[in-house]
């Protein structure tokens, strides 16, 4: 445990020293920013105003952003240190594949997923200086959406930067899967959907399968519980699920789904040629 944390800490030394993690920090933080001075909190959309209102603009914009920073940044973890020799280096101490595999999770994890909560966490601060209301339910339930979604692709990229030898490989994967979830699934779904060639309940498996589907249903779903916004395919998730039901799966299904790919992933790494 010891030398799985002290991994984790230098891998998290390492990201904020990085580059990518000013850029990630500031590009969250000047969001809530840009959404103050524009004056969102004194806009009122359907019902929602103030706090409310900033912080659903806030989780629409992240559920673009963050998966392709989490997997562009991500997904040269292990192959990156295979590159530059440190993961040779690394395993010349008394360290097990275990430790370094999970502890590299731990430490990266920490630094996708603090800039992300801590923006909104700065929101509600401000929000509570100001006197405004502070939707506490939201806030929890969208912490819990962006915990869920920091996970499932962060288990994706380490299994990709498990089997891929090279950088630029890694990368092009990644980018690759990111636009396959955010856009091929929606566009073929919705084609089905009018030629009515697959049942519904088909359908539906295959939307609920995608973690960016499911989170941005969950999110919509408190601002617009009829998804008129999100075209027919969430119109039939939540005609199937209660909402309660589905904040929950929309919770725990990405954690799971980040911890199996994780964990095969590690399978991977622990039984292929490290270097």
């Amino acid at each position: 445990m010891k030398n799985l944390l002290l991994i984790a800490y230098l891998d998290l030394k390492e990201s904020i020293r990085a580059k990518w993690f000013v850029v990630y920090s500031l590009i969250f933080g000047g969001m809530i920013a840009l959404f103050f001075i524009a004056g969102v909190t004194q806009s009122q959309v359907m019902g929602f105003s103030g706090l409310s209102r900033l912080l659903l603009m806030y989780i629409q914009v992240t559920i673009v952003i963050l998966p392709i920073f989490i997997l562009i940044t991500t997904v040269r973890s292990i192959s990156g240190d295979r590159d530059n020799h440190i993961l040779e280096y690394m395993l010349s101490f008394p360290i097990s594949l275990k430790q370094y595999y999970w502890g590299k999770i731990l430490g990266r994890f920490i630094t996708v997923f603090l800039p992300v909560f801590f923006a909104m966490f700065l929101a509600i601060i401000y929000g509570a200086i100001i006197g405004a209301s502070i939707p506490w339910e939201i806030f929890f339930l969208y912490s819990g959406l962006l915990f869920a979604l920091s996970s499932a692709f962060l288990g994706i990229a380490f299994f990709i930067s498990s089997f891929v030898k090279s950088s630029e490989v890694a990368l092009g994967i990644s980018f690759f899967v990111w636009i396959f979830l955010l856009a091929f699934i929606d566009i073929a779904l919705i084609s089905l959907m009018m030629q009515n060639r697959f049942e519904e309940s088909m359908i539906i498996a295959i939307a609920l399968a995608n973690p960016m589907e499911i989170f941005r249903v969950a999110a919509i779903s408190l601002f617009d519980p009829e998804l008129t916004v999100m075209g027919p395919v969430a119109f039939h998730i939540l005609d199937t699920f209660k909402q309660s039901t589905f904040v929950m799966f929309s919770i725990l299904y990405p954690v799971l789904l980040g911890l199996f790919f994780a964990v095969l992933g590690y399978r991977i790494f622990s039984k292929k040629d490290l270097v």
